[in-house]
């Protein structure tokens, strides 16, 4: 038995190179392929050319035991990657009924008409294994040269997705003997990584030898995976459990959630637990916290509504905002942002109300007030409470990196429930 699988992923598209699309597809597959224990050892990304993709899939067959493909299946002209693979694996293209009727559905089911250039899409290389594509009009194709399986799939990456998920990696679990690999997943937010890493120290360097700490910051915080290797017929899930337990005394007021949690779904899942409902009152947000709440399933059950407060007029008219705020202390301020969160949740009777106000830039900004000041608030029965944060980021980040504040606020604010 082989004892490391390696992978290589090709993206065929010169919109990836013009850096017209960003390359999101890698990154989930690596993740993806990292949960049941092969490696990736490269990433190559190629023009929609003979060949280039000729030569990137020549050069990843010697030294990857699985390539995976996406790019190049469309209708259009350009989209060469299954005239390239027919030819490259010296066969023809054949009608696959299968996948034509697939292809019909979808029409059917959207009321178009179907043109010539669709149907051709059913035509796929004769020596290849057909994969389905249950989300779109092009199939995917799996070939194996030598003891290399290489897998050509869309694109489009909700298809791809949907595609490896349902066929592609229960295929690859089937064909080689992987280990059986165990990840643990805590979520963190208020902490930078290096002094989280600070904070853990100890605790890493007595981990077992099986057991590996991975550090994956994002936007929203510091994602934690423990991963752990069985060695002989050892149970991994209660050693790994127990180091969770540990990990978790040392940072708990960071811990947002375990696993595969977002930030919006943990304060989801507290609001619903609780029984409380929320709304926001936005002003240099724009609806983004709106927006990050309402992306959770069921959010109904708790998120009421939302004020988009832009100008000075809406906070008074609508929030409650007094006049004599605005022009004593500015709609950037503590006294502002405090009657909004106040002024929403009244408004709207929900039990939080919470709100945001600053200057997300570029310009707008004063000495006293430069660009990236910005004020949230928390809004309950009980107590309203404001914070003052500064970026000196991109209007856009600077967007971002409120709303994550304000959802972080959220979950720090709420009462404890029992389990927390």
């Amino acid at each position: 038995m082989k004892k490391n699988i390696l992978a290589e992923i090709i993206t065929v598209g010169d919109e990836l190179l013009y850096g017209q699309v960003i390359d999101t597809n890698s990154a989930w597959m690596g993740e993806e392929l990292g949960k049941i224990g092969i490696r990736i050892k490269q990433i190559t990304s190629i023009s929609d050319q003979r060949e280039a993709i000729c030569e990137a899939l020549s050069a990843a067959i010697e030294r990857a035991d699985v390539v995976l493909m996406t790019g190049g299946l469309g209708p259009t002209k350009d989209d060469l990657t299954k005239h390239t693979l027919a030819e490259y694996f010296k066969t023809e293209l054949q009608l696959h009924q299968p996948s034509l009727d697939d292809v019909e559905a979808i029409f059917k089911r959207y009321n178009r008409p179907m043109l010539e250039v669709n149907r051709q899409q059913a035509f796929l290389p004769a020596t290849c294994t057909p994969i389905r594509n249950v989300l779109g009009t092009a199939p995917g194709m799996l070939f194996q040269e030598q003891d290399t399986l290489i897998c050509s799939m869309p694109g489009v990456p909700f298809e791809m997705k949907r595609m490896m998920t349902d066929t592609v990696l229960p295929l690859l679990q089937s064909h080689f003997q992987l280990p059986k690999i165990v990840h643990k997943v805590v979520q963190t937010i208020g902490i930078g990584e290096s002094f989280l890493a600070e904070a853990i120290a100890d605790w890493e360097n007595n981990l077992p030898p099986n057991l590996k700490l991975a550090y994956l910051p994002h936007l929203a915080g510091v994602r934690l995976r423990l991963t752990g290797v069985p060695t002989a017929e050892e149970n991994l899930e209660p050693l790994m459990q127990a180091q969770i337990e540990q990990l978790s005394l040392l940072i708990q007021p960071y811990i947002f959630a375990y696993g595969e949690v977002t930030l919006e779904e943990a304060i989801g899942q507290l609001l619903k637990k609780q029984n409380l409902t929320i709304a926001t009152a936005e002003s240099c947000t724009g609806g983004l916290v709106a927006h990050k709440l309402t992306s959770v399933p069921g959010s109904s059950a708790y998120f009421m509504g939302s004020v988009v407060a832009y100008s000075n007029d809406v906070k008074t008219a609508q929030l409650g905002v007094k006049s004599e705020t605005l022009a004593q202390h500015g709609a950037v301020s503590e006294e502002t942002v405090k009657q909004m969160a106040e002024g929403v949740r009244t408004l709207l009777k929900t039990d939080i109300g919470v709100a945001t106000s600053g200057i997300a830039g570029p310009d707008g900004g004063t000495p006293e007030k430069p660009v990236g000041t910005i004020w949230i608030a928390y809004s309950d029965a009980h107590q309203t409470l404001a914070r003052k944060i500064n970026y000196n980021k991109t209007r856009l980040l600077n967007i971002e990196y409120t709303t994550l504040q304000v959802l972080n606020l959220i979950r720090q604010s709420l009462p404890p429930t029992v389990d927390q």
